[in-house]
């Protein structure tokens, strides 16, 4: 005897529920220092409360000394060192921008962090994060 399948069945059905807690769950690392969450909303936040003098340590540190800033960012990736491409881009994948080309008030939030050879000035909680861009993806995926 030969076996029949099943007639197709257009309708859908739920084969498992994806939310963010249990991505979370999954990239979560555990850490014994205290962690900054991390939010769009919080850099939109803390962007506009960047300083002069804290904009101009972050071009110090990181931007060519031929292309220290005369305005406010955006500003060329190009201007900046290896180094400070290299983080931005990390940055820009962290946060799912579709370019690295101009690095903006919220990328210099997070550049702001880092000065080489020294631990970083705050820790941020990228596991929530980045569970909230996956749910996100997952919740765009075409059916």
């Amino acid at each position: 005897m030969i076996p029949t399948r099943e007639p197709y069945d257009p309708t859908p059905t739920v084969l498992f529920h994806i939310t963010t807690q249990p991505i979370n769950e999954i990239i979560q690392f555990h850490s014994s220092q205290p962690l900054t969450p991390l939010s769009m909303a919080y850099l939109l936040e803390k962007a506009p409360q960047l300083s002069q003098s804290e904009i101009n340590h972050i071009a110090q540190t990181f931007m060519l000394p031929n292309y220290q800033p005369k305005g406010p960012p955006p500003y060329l990736q190009t201007c900046f060192t290896e180094i400070g491409r290299l983080i931005v881009d990390m940055i820009s994948l962290i946060m799912g921008f579709n370019s690295s080309e101009y690095v903006d008030d919220i990328t210099l939030v997070l550049l702001s962090i880092f000065t080489p050879g020294q631990p970083r000035a705050i820790r941020y909680n990228y596991a929530s994060y980045i569970a909230n861009k996956i749910h996100d993806q997952f919740q765009n995926l075409e059916r």
